[in-house]
């Protein structure tokens, strides 16, 4: 190409200015990649923690208060060892808690069982700041019921769904635009004969008696395709089945409206498996997991297999906690209190539970436990212990393998995760 002399040294003025202004572009698009990936991994820990001085001293647990509120935490991705990163402090108990798709959002029922002059707890709105994870508070509702004990999202992402422990109800909360929490859109009272005090099921010589003194709604979700909710009632000892309006958040029974556990045995958490068609269920008082298959049309549950959470030598007083099935349905997991144990079990290709051994907890009273976003790690919340014992999994096993890492938490109830370097 033949350029004049005058176009020929403009030409190269601006091709030596192209190429030195594309230094500091493409080193600000690795530094911004960089800050990305350098974005932790967060844990956020519900607690039970003690009433301000201005609120009236409304317990709910024992040994009741030594949590602060929601304790915030950053994740070593390699080792699962957890470093503080802050307190958002609560003298309500936020005892559960749920962070939305988008990671913007994370909401917490309240186990009190007061909201000004009503005997009813609180559900409080949070905006998660992606750059460091700290919390703004939004705003705080009434649950609709006291103790509210339990929290998910529909999966549209618009409403939450509570379970109100103390109050025996449970409620449907819409999520306005901005994030905050509106007056609900459905409550539910939970009503029938309360079962018996002595589980069907439970261990040779247990005194394990919990909640079947009344109506104790402990667990709601939205099954996977979000038409139907599930919760479970522990004193009345059934599942109910709703059918979910996505537009006006109104529950409507289902045909049947429930399932039946045995008597006493004290329905108290549940997990889908991932192909949705599998459905465990784990109880309380009667120390039992009941596999359900679930017909996703009718919104039905048919119960299939139910064993022990239990190692078969086991005698005495034990109270179940937290289910959970793996990510690649492989296992299930069941947390024993008193035993103090997770009970580890493979899934078989119908379905069907073998128990294939435990896991101690490190600490005293398992209330939940929850596994990392790969997978890698499960956190075991020691409610009584006050502390977080971090355990790797083994994949081709499905045994649990303690890291020796803890976390210092008063009262830990749930702890739940977000990753800052994924885009929400």
């Amino acid at each position: 190409m033949n350029l004049p002399n005058q176009s020929r040294r403009s030409f190269l003025k601006t091709s030596v200015a192209m190429s030195s202004s594309a230094i500091p572009l493409v080193a600000g698009l690795a530094q911004a990649k960089s800050n990305d990936t350098e974005k932790p991994l967060m844990a956020y820990v519900g607690t039970f923690s003690s009433p301000l001085k201005d609120v009236l001293e409304t317990q709910v647990d024992l040994p009741p208060g030594n949590g602060r509120g929601i304790h915030l935490f950053k994740v070593n991705r390699e080792t699962g060892a957890m470093t503080p990163a802050g307190i958002h402090p609560m003298g309500t108990s936020p005892s559960c808690l749920a962070v939305n798709a988008e990671g913007t959002r994370l909401y917490s029922t309240n186990e009190t069982d007061r909201v000004g002059k009503e005997k009813h707890g609180s559900v409080s709105a949070f905006k998660i700041n992606k750059q460091d994870g700290s919390l703004e508070a939004l705003n705080t509702v009434d649950s609709g019921g006291a103790g509210p004990t339990y929290v998910s999202i529909h999966p549209s992402g618009r409403f939450l769904l509570i379970a109100n422990y103390f109050g025996g109800s449970i409620s449907v909360l819409p999520i306005l635009e901005d994030g905050r929490l509106g007056e609900a859109t459905d409550i539910k009272n939970d009503a029938g004969k309360i079962g018996p005090t002595t589980a069907t099921n439970a261990p040779k010589g247990s005194f394990a008696i919990s909640g079947h003194d009344r109506t104790h709604a402990h667990m709601i979700q939205s099954d996977p395709s979000g038409r139907f909710v599930l919760h479970v009632d522990l004193g009345l000892d059934k599942i109910y089945i709703w059918k979910f309006n996505e537009k006006t958040g109104k529950l409507t029974a289902n045909d049947p409206p429930s399932v039946s556990l045995p008597p006493g045995d004290g329905p108290r958490h549940f997990h889908f498996h991932p192909n949705g068609r599998w459905f465990y269920s784990i109880q309380e008082e009667g120390s039992t997991i009941v596999l359900f298959d679930y017909d996703s049309k009718a919104g039905t549950l048919t119960p299939r297999q139910t064993i022990s959470t239990l190692p078969a030598e086991f005698v005495g007083s034990n109270f179940c906690s937290e289910i959970l099935v793996s990510d690649d349905g492989k296992f299930v997991y069941a947390g024993n209190r008193l035993h103090d144990s997770i009970g580890i079990f493979s899934v078989g290709s119908e379905g069907k539970l073998t128990y294939i051994g435990e896991e101690w907890t490190r600490g005293d009273y398992p209330r939940s436990f929850s596994f990392d976003p790969t997978g890698r790690f499960l956190y075991c919340c020691n409610q009584r212990a006050d502390n977080i014992a971090v355990f790797q999994v083994v994949k081709n096993t499905g045994k649990l393998k303690f890291t020796n890492h803890y976390a210092a938490v008063g009262n830990p109830s749930h702890i739940v995760f977000l990753d800052l370097a994924k885009k929400g």
